[in-house]
């Protein structure tokens, strides 16, 4: 039974339905399988970035630096692939849910689906444990999986840009690209898989299909049916799969725009700006292309999602108020899931003041999308990592800010002191006190931190899982086996290294707080 609610049922033999777009396009609906011959290296389509202005061609050789990340995409074994999971989801919200506002030409889907959260493997894999028949939608992908018994599914998230050669025109990306395995084949019938589209009153000159990837090569499948948000897939065999449409008329997506500050001992300012589909490949490739540069950056926490659909062709001016180099200030927006270099526009300015950013349509002269940007979004941490190195290289032992005698009294009769024979100076070893308090500031992501910034093993994760069901008790019990592990450096300065660029402001500031008063 279809899990999409309000779905419009696809049959390939219906030409009204599956409009001929092109020769190519004909061919491609007359069939219900299309094999595409693969003709790329397995090193091409890691995520890069360059400025919009400049060309984006795909015939751009590949660095070493590609090969290397693109293998590893392949085998899922990247350490830190969590972390870019993490950010490649920065369009949701705290519980993982996609928080895209409703459209107003969307249909509203009010079909009942049981959710399930995910546990988080190393390689940025995603694993969830069905028990019974039915349909399940995951809260952090938004992935819906139709099963017939109980299953364990693994999935992970994969880039576009490596299978570009395998997607033919007229056929363009639809939505993210996923790499999913079941312990049991059979009972997976079938998997949905969300679009960055806006059908509108539009979704009848639209035909789904799926690229299906089967070794060098890959098949273009049916599509079962869709919604305003998913395309449904039945399965046949598992390997990646991700939606393909093609339409007669233009494309309109929902849009995401992605900021990144340059990091630095300049005291002006420089941005990069990305403005991209809401699709989870694309937003992965970006953090994946910042992680790579030369340079070193911190993701601004805007509200990405744009308040107008953005549509290929059209034609985006962004505005700085005051006035700001912005390199270029005119872009023309495509999708580019399929490219390995991914555009942005560069933002620069001279005095480190608030500023506003305003994405905006020329055509119409309306505001895509707009934000407030304060030093307060970034001084943070430049402050701290600036602090932090003026630590390293003096041995001078810092004043304490005044406190009261209660203050101290509370605070420093609760810490372990320990000397540090280097420096001379005196170090407080955290409490357990402390490590509660830490503990409760973590969310939902404490698993994946505790993994790449700690690194713990899952194993040791699962196995205080299975002994502690309380889980702020569970959160403690994994920092309390970091400070043993670090023994004398398990201190408040040495957690918030460890913790500074994935934490939260919170926790940082709380770190901050056991650091200065003792």
């Amino acid at each position: 039974m279809p899990a999409c609610a309000e779905t419009r049922q696809r049959t390939e033999g219906s030409a009204d339905v599956f409009p001929v777009l092109s020769s190519s396009g004909a061919e491609s609906l007359s069939s219900d399988e299309k094999e595409v011959a693969a003709g790329g290296t397995e090193g091409e389509g890691s995520a890069e970035e360059h400025p919009a202005g400049e060309d984006s061609s795909e015939n751009s050789s590949s660095s070493s630096l590609e090969e290397e990340s693109d293998a590893e995409e392949l085998d899922g074994r990247r350490s830190d692939e969590e972390q870019e999971e993490k950010e490649s989801l920065a369009h949701c919200n705290e519980s993982g849910v996609k928080c895209l506002p409703p459209c107003e030409h969307c249909r509203n889907e009010n079909d009942q689906k049981e959710e399930v959260t995910p546990r988080m493997l190393s390689g940025g894999q995603y694993v969830v444990q069905l028990d019974a028949e039915g349909t399940y939608q995951c809260s952090l992908t938004g992935l819906i999986f139709e099963v017939t018994g109980a299953v364990k599914i693994t999935y992970s998230l994969l880039s576009w840009s490596k299978y570009a050669n395998l997607v033919e025109k007229p056929w363009i990306v639809g939505g993210p690209l996923f790499d999913v395995r079941c312990d049991s084949t059979p009972a997976l019938t079938s998997i949905q898989f969300p679009h960055s589209l806006c059908l509108g009153d539009h979704g009848a000159g639209m035909a789904f299909k799926v690229l299906h990837v089967k070794g060098e090569g890959a098949a273009i499948e049916p599509s079962a049916d869709y919604s305003a948000s998913h395309v449904k897939w039945l399965v046949s065999s598992l390997s990646p799969v991700g939606p393909l449409i093609q339409s007669q008329e233009p494309v309109q997506y929902h849009g995401a725009v992605i900021l990144y500050k340059v990091v630095d001992e300049h005291p002006s300012l420089s941005f990069r700006v990305y403005v991209a589909t809401n699709n989870d490949s694309f937003i992965k490739d970006i953090s994946r292309a910042v992680k790579h540069s030369n340079k070193k950056f911190i993701k601004i926490d805007k509200p990405p999602v744009c308040q107008k659909l953005l549509q290929k062709g059209k034609r985006y001016r962004l505005i700085c108020e005051p006035e700001a180099e912005i390199t270029p200030e005119e872009i023309e927006f495509v999708d580019g899931s399929l490219l390995k270099l991914k555009s942005y526009i560069e933002v620069y300015l001279e005095k480190p003041d608030d500023f506003t950013l305003s994405l905006v349509e020329l055509e119409s002269d309306a505001t895509v999308w707009k934000a407030r940007l304060r030093e307060s979004d970034w001084i943070h941490y430049d402050q701290n990592k600036n602090e932090q190195k003026r630590s390293t290289v003096s041995n001078v032992k810092k004043r304490k800010p005044a406190l009261s005698i209660l203050e101290e009294g509370e605070l420093c009769s609760k810490k372990q002191k320990t000397g540090n024979a280097a420096d001379g100076n005196e170090t407080k070893i955290l409490t357990d006190q402390q490590l509660m308090v830490i503990a409760k500031l973590f969310g939902r992501q404490w698993r994946e931190i505790a993994i790449e910034c700690l690194q713990m093993e899952m194993k040791d994760i699962e196995q205080i899982q299975a002994t502690e069901d309380e889980v702020n008790m569970q959160k403690f019990l994994v920092l309390s086996k970091w400070r043993d592990r670090e023994q004398g450096d398990g201190t408040a300065e040495a957690l918030y290294r460890s913790l500074r660029e994935k934490a939260s402001h919170e926790i940082l500031q709380a770190l901050q707080g056991f650091s200065a008063r003792c």
